[in-house]
């Protein structure tokens, strides 16, 4: 069990998970059930690159030096602000004999897991990125445990698009589980009929994560709406034709937040899915919630405690639910989504270019 979750690579504090410790070993060798990558890319989480940009106020080469300086202290790039990390591509370089990942030496492949519990050394001082953009050319090490999860390349994505896909994949496949019990239910309560119709509601739709579930909610049988912040951020959804409605509101204006989402939909929604990459989302994601609903938080930026508290305080019926990243499958449903709809694969064109 130790080593396949990688308890031996806990520098400090001893006898913690890989995620929970301030420092990790990032030696390159590996033991008997480990991989070793060589990295090509890292992606920062949107809520991890947004604190950083923010904080030094779009200076890339600041930013660069910040990340440069939490990898080589902490062993990973774990954002002690945030507390996230994101993800990356590269080249199974090693295969410990006990790995039960089914890799191979030379396989090109995307960690699904994130970098805050993995072992990362870079060797290049990431010369090549000019800390102005969420993906980050990269040379260096990475190690994946028994008990991580990675996924192989499609040979028909760019490296750069497969790994902007990859970093919100579990987002829709979520989504979908989450919605299509809704659609089941409502086609019980009717007797195999439609139901009542169950509404989505994504805040930050135009976003990677965003526009992926607003995808999936609709593949799934729900009316959408998109939840964006500017007239600019509309038009993009409007454009592609990504949700059934759209509305503008400040996402951290929970009065708004209710108020557009009634005016779209003639209510609160059935599920409200949160894909905003800034604090203070929580407590309209609930008001714009129905009795009886959910809200899937997806952005790394939540504070939990607002959330718990704020349905509480709210008196609000509603299921709140993590995105851990995890599904089984979820890598798969997401680049068949992209495949599927090629509006979606135009926005995420447009968010690599240039990267």
């Amino acid at each position: 069990m130790s080593a396949s979750v990688g308890l031996r690579r806990v520098l400090e504090p001893a006898g913690v998970l890989p995620q929970a410790a301030w420092r990790l070993d990032a030696s390159p060798e590996i033991s008997a059930d480990e991989v070793r990558i060589r990295v090509q890319r890292l992606n920062l989480d949107a809520a991890s690159f947004r604190q950083l940009a923010e904080k030094h106020a779009g200076d890339g080469a600041r930013v660069r030096a910040e990340v440069l300086e939490i990898i080589e202290t902490r062993g990973k790039m774990h954002n002690p602000v945030t507390g996230s990390g994101g993800m990356l591509i590269g080249i199974v370089e090693e295969v410990g004999p006990e790995s039960p990942l089914g890799l191979k030496v030379g396989d090109r492949v995307a960690t699904l897991v994130s970098l805050t519990l993995t072992p990362l050394r870079v060797t290049d001082g990431l010369a090549g990125w000019d800390g102005r953009s969420e993906q980050i050319p990269a040379d260096g090490t990475a190690v994946l445990f028994g008990r991580s999860v990675v996924g192989v390349l499609p040979d028909d994505l760019q490296p750069e698009l497969a790994l902007a896909v990859y970093d919100v994949c579990g987002a829709p496949a979520l989504t979908d589980r989450v919605v299509r019990d809704y659609v089941d239910g409502a086609a019980r309560e009717s007797g195999g009929g439609a139901g009542e119709p169950v509404t989505v509601t994504v805040l930050g739709g135009a976003g990677k994560s965003g526009s992926l579930s607003l995808t999936a909610a609709r593949l799934a049988g729900a009316r959408t709406l998109a939840v964006v912040r500017d007239e600019a951020e509309a038009a993009t959804v409007r454009d592609l034709g990504l949700a059934d409605a759209i509305a503008v509101a400040d996402a951290r204006d929970a009065v708004a937040v209710r108020a557009r989402v009634g005016e779209a939909l003639g209510g609160p929604a059935t599920v409200t899915v949160v894909c905003v990459d800034a604090p203070g989302c929580e407590h309209g994601a609930i008001l714009a919630t129905a009795t009886g609903g959910t809200v899937v938080f997806f952005s790394m930026a939540t504070s939990f405690p607002a959330a718990a508290l704020g349905a509480e305080g709210l008196a609000a019926d509603v299921t709140m639910l993590i995105g851990n990243g995890f599904v089984p499958g979820h890598a798969d449903f997401a680049v068949d989504l992209l495949r599927r709809v090629p509006a979606v694969r135009r926005l995420f064109e447009a968010r690599t270019a240039g990267h």
